[in-house]
């Protein structure tokens, strides 16, 4: 698949700056993959959609307050973002800038840079722990007032450097309607970089923790249908149903002309264009109906991206 293929043009202002004030009354555009059948609902109104026997199952990832505001040695800013702990002494991988102004061996308040990794990635040493700002992505440029807004309401296991957003939606009284079960895979930048490659299989996808309890997958293999909160979920679902181990890291790329193990539906946001998250929907959906599902969204003037509506495809 040529990455071209992933390009679509979306208008600025169709870019959410900030999260509705009730979660689960953003919309939600629902595509019928049997009967070609696209409807325009409300978030809450996603149990009215799903099959009966359908398990839901999300990410209950927590995001680090990973941004760190900082000041270099003699003076002039400089910002660390926070990507994965490396070890229990206070290592960590992550990204610092200005990076052709950093050395190893300097300070930057609580941290210390060890090595740089290239890329602008650093191994680093962190005084205590992370207590910083939400990661807000670089296309939300309004300040987050509840940094709450940027953690799903299941939020348990903290350890991601951006937030699962399909879940962003839920709401404690909404979960209590459908059958959930859970399952951890911290998110990397990497899951949003830009694919560069001409040819999509060429793009390196780094790799991921996550871990399921063995109950759950018990629960998620045994289940009737499964509903994928989310593109995190699926690759974790779909690394499991190829015989990965129930912790670990997980680098497997979706992209279109995959085939689907255990993952029945999905549930997620609009995505950047040249995304892997993209490829992941056309994989669900189709190339061609995804472009065509992403043309109705902007002529009915969805939100889009992390604080966005949402999309469900059955």
């Amino acid at each position: 698949m040529k990455s071209s293929e992933l390009d679509y043009a979306l208008p600025a202002e169709l870019i959410a700056q900030h999260p509705l004030e009730r979660r689960d009354h953003s919309r939600l555009l629902v595509y019928d993959r049997a009967t070609g059948e696209t409807r325009h609902r409300r978030f809450d109104d996603l149990p009215d959609e799903l099959a009966d026997g359908t398990l839901v199952v999300v990410n209950d990832t927590r995001v680090l307050p990973a941004r760190l505001r900082l000041e270099r040695p003699g003076g002039g800013d400089a910002e660390v973002l926070l990507l994965e702990r490396l070890g229990e002494n206070g290592t960590w991988e992550g990204l610092a800038r200005p990076s052709r102004k950093l050395r190893p061996g300097q300070r930057l308040g609580p941290v210390e840079l060890l090595e740089p990794l290239g890329a602008g990635r650093w191994r680093l040493r962190l005084e205590g722990e992370p207590d910083g700002e939400a990661p807000l992505p670089p296309y939300i440029r309004e300040p987050l007032d509840d940094p709450e807004r940027y953690q799903t309401v299941y939020a348990a296991h903290a350890g991601s450097a951006a937030a699962p957003t399909a879940g962003l939606h839920f709401t404690p009284e909404l979960l209590q309607r459908l059958d959930v079960e859970r399952v951890t895979l911290h998110v990397g930048l990497d899951t949003f970089r830009p694919v560069a490659a001409d040819d999509l299989a060429e793009h390196a996808l780094h790799s991921e923790r996550y871990e399921v309890a063995p109950e759950a997958w018990e629960r998620i293999t045994a289940a009737e249908r499964v509903l994928a909160v989310g593109t995190t979920t699926v690759r974790v679902l779909e690394s499991l149903a190829r015989g990965a181990a129930l912790a670990g890291r997980t680098e497997l790329f979706v992209m279109p002309g995959f085939e689907f193990r255990r993952v029945d539906a999905l549930l997620t946001n609009f995505h950047l264009p040249r995304s892997t998250l993209l490829a992941l929907v056309m994989a669900v959906a189709g190339v061609e109906e995804t472009r065509r599902l992403y043309a109705l969204a902007i002529e009915e003037r969805y939100r889009f991206y992390s604080f966005g509506d949402a999309m469900l495809i059955l």
